[in-house]
């Protein structure tokens, strides 16, 4: 059997469990249902009784082309949930399989920049708009994301006008550069589309280590540096970028852990599950009448 009849048998799968993952159905919003011409776009949400809760919009990742909507989408939020958080799972619009598998997009427009943003942007007004039936703060509405859907949560405050910017950011073992030699290059061919991919304008405006603004609300920043699948100096980077800006965030690197384990008590390490405990200690320093601590989330900071 050839490596790339392999390769194809295990993004068939990919796709077959990502397709699989449990969702909320019964509960899912359609975020473009008033705006014609749009398909639809589904926020899961996880809410909670009573009101004035805050909000995290949750973006799974999966290279722009898929989602996993497992441990990066459900089960982050039902850990979120459990931490007196409002969690919405937002399923954007992604390039999907065929588009990997056939290339069509050379002459097919289909999903592609910015469509995830665009989805992203009327998640944000959607929770805005309906925060009062929802029970959650309107001006408490974050965003956490993991590898390409850490992409697209930290590209919101680069591209979005300020005034519908998350309250904070969490990109978790995300793609941040469309360039060499760090540049995560299935998630920037899902991203740009085939067309697009070489342009070196699109490539530069997407580099999200480039464009830090200055006033950038708190980010918080996680990964492993044995990631076989998104290289650890993006992170790295981004890192760095809001360091020279003098941006209030967090870095957590962890020695083991991998690509993929969002918030699951099971996938990952040890080491890299207590990215968890982390951010909701960070959290919790931000908004303290908020976030919920656990007796485990006393956590110490001898990482940062």
């Amino acid at each position: 059997m050839t490596k790339m009849r392999i390769h194809l048998y295990k993004l068939i799968a990919l796709f077959a469990l990502c397709l699989a993952a449990p969702l909320q159905t019964s509960a899912q919003i359609d975020i473009w249902q008033d705006v014609p011409g749009h398909k639809k776009v589904w926020l899961t949400p996880y809410t909670l009784p009573g009101s004035g809760h805050m909000a995290v919009i949750v973006c799974p990742g999966g290279s722009y082309y898929w989602h996993g909507m497992t441990a990066e989408g459900e089960e982050t939020a039902l850990w979120l949930r459990s931490h007196g958080i409002a969690a919405f799972v937002l399923r954007y619009r992604t390039a999907y399989v065929p588009a990997f598998l056939f290339r069509y997009r050379y002459i097919l427009r289909g999903n592609r920049y910015p469509d995830p943003q665009d989805d992203l942007r009327q998640a944000m007004a959607y929770l805005r708009s309906h925060a009062d039936s929802l029970g959650i703060d309107s001006h408490k509405i974050g965003a956490i994301g993991f590898s390409a859907g850490g992409h697209l949560v930290m590209s919101a405050v680069e591209l979005f006008p300020r005034s519908e910017w998350p309250c904070f950011v969490a990109p978790i073992y995300a793609v941040i550069t469309m360039h060499p030699p760090y540049a995560h290059k299935r998630s920037r061919r899902g991203l740009l589309g085939e067309s697009q991919m070489n342009n070196q304008v699109m490539r530069d405006s997407l580099s999200l280590e480039r464009h830090v603004p200055k006033d950038c609300p708190p980010v918080f920043i996680a990964n492993c540096k044995d990631d076989p699948t998104v290289d650890w100096h993006n992170s790295v980077l981004l890192d760095s970028a809001l360091t020279s800006k003098g941006i209030a965030h967090e870095y957590h690197q962890y020695l083991t852990g991998g690509h993929g384990f969002g918030a699951s008590d099971r996938r990952g390490t040890a080491e890299c599950r207590q990215w968890k405990q982390a951010f909701i200690s960070w959290l919790h320093n931000l908004f303290p009448d908020k976030v919920k601590l656990h007796p485990e989330t006393q956590y110490g900071r001898e990482d940062r």
